[in-house]
């Protein structure tokens, strides 16, 4: 129960069914009364409207999200916690991870019953995101931790995003321990090698989440000539490459993206045909007259609020519908959304509007999703936010 000087949640009669499910969020309309403190991000026990216990997690009153619970059971949120909590999420990683790679998701959120945090490893570097001001509060006994269990050359932090502007948090970019050098850091992800700009580069550097569907496109890619749309640092191109694709083409609209990718390509051992394209995918794919016999289409979020996921639907089936023209009779498809607000089902549904609209039919081998070191706790759906198919049109 809640130590003395401890703040204390009561939630309103009826309000506690999802968070005794295991739920980790505690909207602000279910709260019965303001906690007492309660400055943003410190921690509080939660208790049901009969007084009993629920859990611990921390508060931001100001926030539609007015409570992330960081556990159901009754034990103080220290440094032995986090401890505990990061000792775990390695663990798991140590037993899903597949050889000749260094580089990997630590800790994702709510997956590992840690909110608000993000931790990437690549090699001896570790970059971590705190997205609320609970996880900032937080951020010492995470060092502690992270020290502890990885022993790392460097801690760098890379915060920011919509939901840290939410928290009442501005963006945070520096080094927390050992040092960093500038240049590019080298890793290792089945065996192939790739340069990430942890701190310049999208999100944290590299887009770990996609190592398996990588590796799915290059088992796929032999003898085939490949489109490579929003290639960035060139991952895909290179693992298309890697399993003997017969020309690979990667577009971005980011020159210095592009330049990291033709970077990444001479890091490999390739010998299938490249070229990288600065152009906006969108226009690339309604003025080329090239086919392809194998397209991968991974833009980056195109619906970033609910409400705009009308108009983000509406440029996911663009898309569609130009690859779909560009797509040799029997030819794969890998596409993806990272889209939070666009759901599984809805991106299926979108894909078939394409299809029908430009009067192709399309096959749906595979749904996919992000690798194991992205966990989604089960009773936090929301923590699901890649979807991917593999397709096949005729």
């Amino acid at each position: 129960m809640a130590a003395r000087g401890e703040a204390t949640i009561y939630l309103k009669p009826g309000r506690d069914r999802s968070v005794r499910l295991g739920h980790p969020w505690i909207f602000s309309g279910g709260i019965d009364s303001p906690p007492s403190g309660g400055e943003a991000g410190e921690v509080a026990v939660v208790l049901a409207a009969d007084g009993s216990f629920l859990g611990r997690g921390y508060v931001n009153r100001s926030c539609a999200i007015a409570v992330r619970l960081l556990t159901h059971d009754d034990e103080p949120i220290d440094a032995s916690f986090l401890l505990r909590r990061v000792a775990t999420a390695r663990a798991l990683r140590e037993a899903v991870l597949p050889a000749a790679t260094d580089a990997y998701r630590l800790i994702n959120g709510e997956g590992d019953l840690l909110p608000g945090f993000v931790v990437d490893v690549y090699g001896g570097v570790v970059v971590v995101q705190c997205l609320t001001a609970g996880a900032t509060r937080l951020q010492p006994l995470l060092i502690e931790a992270l020290q502890s269990v990885l022993a790392p050359q460097a801690i760098y932090e890379r915060s920011g995003g919509a939901v840290r502007r939410e928290e009442g948090l501005g963006p945070a970019e520096r080094v927390l321990a050992g040092s960093l050098a500038e240049d590019a850091i080298t890793i290792s992800e089945n065996g192939l090698r790739f340069l990430v700009d942890v701190r310049g580069g999208q999100k944290t550097g590299f887009f770990l989440d996609q190592r398996d569907n990588r590796q799915l496109a290059r088992a796929l890619a032999g003898g085939r000539r490949v489109l490579n749309a929003f290639a960035y640092s060139g991952a895909f191109a290179v693992y298309a490459a890697a399993g003997s694709a017969g020309a690979v083409v990667s577009v971005d609209s980011s020159k210095p993206a592009l330049e990291l990718a033709r970077r990444n390509w001479a890091a490999n051992d390739l010998r299938s045909e490249s070229d990288f394209v600065e152009a906006d995918v969108f226009r690339y794919l309604r003025d080329s007259t090239g086919e392809f016999d194998f397209l991968i289409l991974d833009p980056p979020a195109l619906v970033k609020r609910r409400q705009d996921v009308a108009r983000g639907a509406r440029a996911y089936k663009d898309l569609h519908l130009c690859a779909f023209r560009l797509a040799q009779p029997g030819a794969l498809v890998l596409t993806f959304s990272c889209s939070q607000h666009v759901s599984p089902e809805l991106f299926c549904k979108i894909v078939q509007g394409a299809a029908v609209d430009v009067r192709r039919e399309v096959q749906v081998l595979r749904h996919l999703g992000a690798g194991p070191d992205h966990p989604v706790h089960a009773a936090h759906p929301e923590g699901n936010y890649l979807s991917g198919l593999l397709l096949r049109v005729l």
